[in-house]
């Protein structure tokens, strides 16, 4: 019998993932992970992470296995909330979800569980994992998972040969509903729990509230740019070479105060995010006002009205060297090259066609449709057919 630890959640998901691992002959065991224990910043007054440790307790209870729970806090404070302080400070936007599975889930907590005699880890992902020969040699692949409207592979876009080798993710062929039927059918406690929203480690959290924590308030305006601004009709289509047309797709425009008018005042730019609606606190315009930019040096934040603005719309992204990665690192492309894949620049956004572009200092990516609220310092994930293939930071 094989040894298979699973992250136990106290989500349906998970719950069943250590059911279908169990019907599979897998000796299976699971562990809960504590990443969190700073209650001043969750919005509600029940304490989440406690209540989930206590379902899937009950869950391991009801299914036979034995259960633990790991304090990994120390290094999720360490490897994600510092890293995400200081990505915001910088004015970028991090995405928690991807590094917790790619430093925590499938590092840290992966460590301990071969530690503790596992062959594999599973998660209750909506993904699955393939195996194929190339070359005398196994390779994995991080597929889609087959219930469209929760496809979780975006989240593993981090994920290595290595990690993959050891990973099992037991519902990736199921759909949500049945999933909950499965959970229903065995009266697990989780089988009508929702799914936990907000940070993936606290709950439901007020972004702002956590951030103030290390990011201190400072007052600045908010400046709302006309969609006439001239800087938008300053259209070039004529370049001399490929390179120079990529980089003006995926250039940043610089704002300046004048380029608009002062509508409103904020706490700290680095408190928002490009394409953000909600927060901003301006009323008595025709349209709703959507960040177009954040300026953190200036602590200025710039908006423009309606979901159409110009200001919101990009055809292309630039990932450096550093900050690029390839699951499948005998796909990776060489310099010049190009690739046509379909990727995505956000979790739930449906997969759009793009080409990649392999130049000296890393990879663009050129979408053939524009894309709304390109966020520097989030994962773009790219694929062939349902397979991810690659992923980077947003730069």
């Amino acid at each position: 019998m094989k040894r298979v630890i699973i992250g136990l959640s106290g989500g349906v998901d998970s719950s069943v993932a250590a059911y279908l691992l169990q019907q599979q002959g897998y000796e299976v065991i699971g562990l809960f992970m504590k990443n969190w224990h700073d209650d001043s910043v969750t919005i509600s007054n029940e304490c989440p992470w406690l209540d989930d440790s206590n379902d899937a307790m009950l869950v391991a209870e009801k299914l036979g296995i034995p259960f633990q729970t790991v304090d990994l806090s120390e290094q999720y404070k360490e490897r994600i909330v510092d890293y995400m302080f200081h990505e915001y400070e910088k004015g970028r936007t991090p995405n928690p979800d991807v590094l917790c599975n790619r430093e925590i889930k499938f590092d840290v907590f992966m460590k301990i569980a071969l530690d503790l005699g596992a062959d594999y880890v599973a998660t209750g992902h909506y993904c699955r994992k393939g195996t194929i020969q190339k070359d005398g040699k196994e390779v994995y692949q991080l597929l889609a998972g087959v219930d469209g409207n929760k496809d979780q592979s975006y989240f593993l876009c981090q994920l290595s040969q290595e990690q993959l080798s050891k990973a099992l993710f037991p519902i990736g062929e199921l759909t949500k509903p049945e999933v909950r039927e499965i959970a229903t059918k065995l009266d697990l406690v989780t089988a009508e729990k929702k799914d936990s929203q907000g940070l993936c480690f606290i709950g439901k959290v007020k972004l702002p509230d956590f951030l103030q924590q290390q990011l201190k308030p400072k007052e600045g305006v908010i400046v709302e740019v006309p969609k006439e601004q001239a800087v938008y009709s300053e259209v070039k289509t004529q370049f001399d070479s490929e390179i120079e047309k990529l980089e003006y797709l995926s250039r940043k425009i610089d704002y300046n105060i004048n380029q608009g008018k002062v509508v409103g005042k904020h706490q700290g730019a680095h408190y928002f995010t490009k394409g953000q609606r909600k927060g901003l606190g301006v009323g008595g315009t025709v349209e709703p006002l959507f960040v177009i930019d954040t300026d953190v040096e200036e602590n200025i934040i710039y908006t423009g009205q309606g979901k159409a603005h110009p200001g919101l719309y990009k055809k292309a992204l630039f990932v450096s060297n550093e900050e690029l990665h390839w699951i499948r690192e005998d796909l990776a492309l060489k310099l010049d090259e190009t690739m046509q894949v379909k990727a995505r620049i956000r979790y739930r956004q449906a997969l759009e066609d793009a080409t990649l572009y392999k130049v000296d200092g890393g990879l663009y990516v050129e979408f053939n449709e524009f894309q709304s609220a390109i966020t520097e310092g989030q994962f773009v994930a790219w694929y062939i057919e349902d397979e991810l293939i690659g992923s980077g930071v947003i730069s």
